[in-house]
């Protein structure tokens, strides 16, 4: 890795930052010996290098510049002190890995659960997590997907804020506490994947601008302020940078994937783009040697990032976070019409019929949210495991003024519904902790700045959902949880005693039963290309029909209305839920679906 400090496993340590902005940098250690003061040359085109015998794994290094501020490693693999302390140098491969043989699980295989390190257990680390490996297994998941671990600033944060994006955060574990986590998930024929920003850098702790202003472009901007520099003069570091980053993540820890945050806010006008880029190095390096799954958050839903080679193979992206189906189910869950879900109120069941049969809904249209400017790209072509769905996520839930669940805004029949729709449909689903036994906690936006930004964060917070009838008095405001205070971020961690509730269990059965049936009878068919996929909508009841790529036909009907449906056509078949047997002209119950299966006669 060309940024950092490299331990060549002889006793000696290259030091090398990039600093084009700096006139002078200085190398601070702090040895048993002593303190050590070492300028670092400079070594043409902003790089300055240092190498050095004898320099044991633990020590703490930082680096002076201009003699006027002393920084830590934005590479650095690990910050204990947090991020305005001092790096240390880490030995990459004093780990043992158990793992040797592992070479990941087909994609179609994928029902992911996404959680937070920290809120996911009462102690909130890497290793306490490995204590609900086992629960994860039975419970019928198959990967997990760890929301951002890159070093943020103070103790609690989601992880869109890290700054050191080398550097697993210390308030989890160590590096070899994380590597620990993985081989855990290994041994257990679970695949993990790591959410990873490359569209911007926290607000505290990044002192990049200090010494490599080159790392931004001003001629760009994103929501966060200026765009990282992946297009402008010197950019090629800054594309390296991250590339690197990437391929650390997938060879240093064996993560089995990565799941790119927020890629339409990497603002890059260059050929090939950096996703691009970064995507091909990915397939063209680990993924030649095992399998890695690639996951893009997009807005812009850009079919053509998720394109399969003449073997069916992702020739970028393996999938997309699926917002569309999202945002349909959540209009049909609640009513709610504000923001983004304005795009899904005018016949949302028609536009989640279009998802469940061709991934995206927006494939072009025009978006009344986005003041008429067309989304998407036509799905023609691409498997439907290439989009990853889902009732309820990080965001959908943290990005809500009280971090209520979904559980929580609807009646059960129709949770109960939507999950049944979404676990045996043939894309990939994916659940957010504590989803399967209806958590009672709420999952809250919360972080730990220093003071002046805590007070702007709560401001901010506050005037955001000012507009919201609840909250435009001074006293519903103050009801919006303080992100900064302890009793946010508590509030937010799983109370793994509801699973022992009656509400729990149900919930829990439910979820378990449908996923065991999902690894039995629909996941055997989900390898090749779609073949056919329709969907018919009269009223408030959906039909969809797929002809998978063994040739078998799923048939789904589902009732989203108050009223029985009666003589529903379905499909020739046997059901395989609610239970087994012949299909014909069958009713449906009110907020009830019918999923049948037929084999490929040819």
């Amino acid at each position: 890795m060309p940024f950092g400090a490299e331990l060549n496993g002889r006793g000696v340590v290259r030091f090398q930052l990039w600093a084009p902005g700096a006139s002078t940098v200085r190398l601070d250690l702090t040895l048993e010996r002593g303190p050590m003061r070492i300028p670092m040359p400079a070594t043409g085109e902003g790089w300055y290098t240092l190498a050095l015998n004898a320099i044991p794994a633990g020590t703490p290094y930082s680096f002076r510049i201009d003699d006027r501020i002393d920084v830590p490693d934005p590479a650095s693999r690990y910050n204990p002190g947090d991020v305005h302390a001092p790096s240390v140098v880490i030995d990459p491969h004093a780990f043992e890995w158990p793992d040797q043989d592992w070479r990941g699980r087909p994609w179609e295989e994928a029902v992911i659960y996404e959680l937070h390190i920290g809120a996911f257990t009462p102690q909130g680390t890497f290793d306490s997590a490995i204590e609900r490996l086992d629960y994860l297994v039975r419970l019928g998941v198959t990967a997990i997907e760890l929301m951002p671990v890159a070093d943020f600033p103070g103790r609690r944060n989601w992880g869109y804020d890290g700054v050191l994006p080398f550097a697993p955060d210390a308030s989890y574990g160590s590096p070899d506490d994380l590597k620990s986590l993985v081989a855990a998930t290994h041994a257990r024929g679970l695949m993990v994947i790591l959410d990873v920003v490359y569209n911007h850098f926290g607000p505290e702790g990044n002192y990049l601008p200090t010494y490599a202003p080159q790392f931004f472009n001003p001629a760009h901007s994103t929501p966060w302020g200026a765009a990282i520099n992946f297009d402008g003069e010197r950019s090629r570091v800054v594309r390296d940078f991250f590339i690197h980053n990437a391929l650390y993540w997938l060879d240093e820890f064996h993560f089995d994937g990565l799941r790119l945050d927020a890629v339409q806010a990497i603002v890059d006008d260059s050929t090939p783009d950096f996703v691009s880029e970064l995507l091909a190095a990915v397939r063209y390096g680990p993924g030649l040697e095992r399998q890695v799954h690639l996951i893009l958050e997009n807005d812009r839903n850009e079919a053509s990032r998720l394109v399969r080679n003449d073997r069916g193979q992702p020739r970028y992206a393996t999938a997309q976070w699926n917002d569309d189906f999202h945002h349909a189910m959540h209009v049909l869950a609640t009513g709610e019409a504000e923001g983004y879900y304005s795009d899904h109120t005018h016949q949302p069941l028609q536009l989640l019929g279009r998802t469940l049969a061709e991934g995206f809904s927006y494939q072009g249209e025009e978006s009344a949210y986005r003041k008429g400017r067309k989304r998407g790209e036509a799905t023609a072509g691409l498997p439907l495991t290439a989009f990853v769905n889902f009732l309820q996520n990080h965001d959908q839930i943290g990005n809500r003024a009280t971090g209520e669940r979904l559980s929580a805004l609807t009646p059960a029949p129709v949770l109960r519904l939507e999950i049944v729709c979404l676990l045996l449909a043939p894309s990939i689903p994916m659940l957010f902790m504590g989803e399967e036994f209806a958590a009672g906690t709420p999952f809250l936006f919360f972080c730990d700045f220093e003071p002046d930004l805590a007070s702007k964060v709560v401001h901010g917070r506050r005037s955001e959902y000012a507009e919201f009838e609840q909250f435009r008095t001074p006293a519903g405001q103050a009801s919006i949880p303080d992100p900064g205070a302890q009793a946010t971020f508590t509030a937010s961690k799983l109370d793994w005693n509801e699973i022992a509730m009656t509400k729990g269990v149900d919930w829990h059965s439910l979820y378990s039963h449908l996923l065991e049936l999902r690894r039995r009878v629909i996941v055997p068919h989900l390898g090749g290309a779609l073949r056919e996929a329709k969907y018919k909508v009269e009223g408030q009841r959906l039909m969809v029909d797929w002809t998978l790529g063994d040739g078998a036909r799923l048939h789904l009907r589902a009732n989203f209305s108050d009223s029985a449906w009666m003589q529903v056509p379905l499909a020739p078949g046997t059901i395989i839920f609610p239970e087994a047997g012949q299909a014909g002209e069958v009713g449906l119950s009110a907020w009830s679906a019918w999923w049948a299966l037929e084999q490929n006669r040819e």
